[in-house]
């Protein structure tokens, strides 16, 4: 047994790991890039009242808005189709249900006319209201389409101001949707309350949160998440484990992405032939407030249910991300027309909601299969969980052995010493 632990940040592995597509074309491996749509960004700018405040560089936030959004535009990849978004742009008045709608496309989603961009930029005002949840309903349904990249940037100074639609439960709802889009935020001078809503916006669709105070800051952030968006990227493929072997989906080598509840188990089949070995880990994220202390539990069975190899680990509480992963060798055959062994992964996790939080929907997972030739000798193969440690444990006894040799010889000489004083 090998157990491998892969322990991300933020929500890169996840990072992707939240970011999932309903299917992939014909003809395509499972989380490979098809590259058929021009990668999508759309950046949703907060225009309310707030961001009237002159606390960056000597200058208002709005103004430090327009001139990364200017530098932004000039620097936008020619492959990338952009949009802008506003929210609190249009209504000054203090009727909430009104405010709470003011969300609007400033520039459509698609080839870039760079002079009529900057032109629309140049018109916002701060004027109104922060409605982050319906903003990035919005935004979401601006990316629909395509099987490229998707990515909403999100700049705000505020909190949301039009819950219960809560921002974090819609980044959640979104993410579910499996319709592979990533949700990066920025805080612009932010509260300690901010950044943590922020924060729970981006890392549910394994997004990245960051906080700017300096217009240049602003610029470069905006900029490194356009450049990338632009980048090949593998996209999970969302698939729905089952909760017996029976009914599991079968799955070939690739990224897949799936939503665990608490309490539950998910199987997967992969075949694996004579000759092959079975490569496989999962990462779990926990994208909303869970009690301290948990793990994840992935284990080979088969058809039968008898466990062929475990990996697992444990968390304390310090990461929102944890992983493990196994090797499954088979045994070369005699039989050229052997059949493949149908492998079932059972994948589990110990996390428990915290007080008041929602069960539901599952927390994302990220499973990894790779099925690959089998090594050609006996060493390359985990042997009782040590593998090539065979060697060091070879070497350990030795050094052992020589040392109370040694010893034993030094501590009869100091003894015959003392007996001829």
């Amino acid at each position: 047994m090998i157990i491998r632990t892969r322990l991300a940040a933020g929500v890169c592995t996840l990072l992707a790991a939240l970011t999932a597509g309903l299917a992939f074309p014909a003809g395509a491996a499972a989380g490979e890039p098809t590259g058929q749509d021009a990668p999508k960004v759309d950046l949703v700018l907060d225009v309310s009242g707030s961001m009237r405040a002159r606390d960056i560089d000597g200058q208002s936030r709005m103004a430090a808005a327009k001139q990364a959004f200017n530098e932004v535009l000039d620097a936008t990849p020619e492959e990338v189709e952009l949009g802008i978004r506003t929210l609190g742009a249009d209504y000054p008045g203090d009727d909430r249900k009104t405010g709470c709608k003011d969300t609007a496309q400033l520039y459509p989603v698609g080839p870039l006319d760079r002079t009529e961009a900057k032109s629309a930029v140049a018109t916002l005002t701060p004027t109104g209201w922060t409605p982050i949840g319906p903003a990035l309903l919005k935004a979401a349904g601006d990316l629909d389409g395509g099987d490229g990249s998707k990515r909403i940037v999100l700049i705000s100074d505020g909190e949301d101001t039009c819950a219960p639609l809560d921002p974090c439960e819609v980044a959640r709802e979104i993410a579910a949707k499996g319709i592979g889009l990533t949700i990066d935020t920025l805080g612009l001078v932010p509260t300690a309350k901010l950044s943590r809503q922020l924060s729970c916006i981006a890392e549910a669709t394994g997004g990245t949160y960051t906080s700017v105070e300096h217009q240049d800051e602003l610029t470069n952030r905006v900029n490194q998440l356009v450049d990338r968006a632009a980048d090949p990227v593998v996209t999970p493929v969302a698939t729905e484990g089952a909760d017996r072997c029976a009914g599991a989906p079968t799955l070939k080598s690739g990224l897949y992405t799936d939503r665990e509840e608490f309490g539950q188990q998910r199987f997967y089949r992969v075949d694996v032939r004579p000759g092959q070995e079975l490569r496989a880990s999962v990462s779990v994220a926990a994208d909303r407030a869970v009690n301290p202390g948990y793990g994840v539990l992935m284990r080979a069975v088969t058809s039968k249910g008898r466990e062929i190899v475990r990996g697992e680990a444990a968390g304390n509480g310090r990461t929102d991300v944890i992983s493990t992963g196994l090797r499954y060798p088979k045994a070369e055959s005699d039989d050229e027309d052997a059949p493949a062994e149908a492998v079932c992964l059972a994948v589990s996790h110990s996390f428990s909601a915290a007080s008041g939080v929602k069960a539901t929907p599952g927390l994302p997972l990220e499973l990894t299969v790779d099925v690959v030739d089998a090594p050609s000798q006996a060493g390359d193969v985990a042997a009782f969980g040590l593998g090539r440690g065979w060697w060091l444990l070879g070497v350990l006894i030795l050094t052992g052995f020589l040392a109370g040799l040694v010893w034993g010889w030094l501590s009869r000489w100091r003894v015959a010493v003392w007996r001829t004083n």
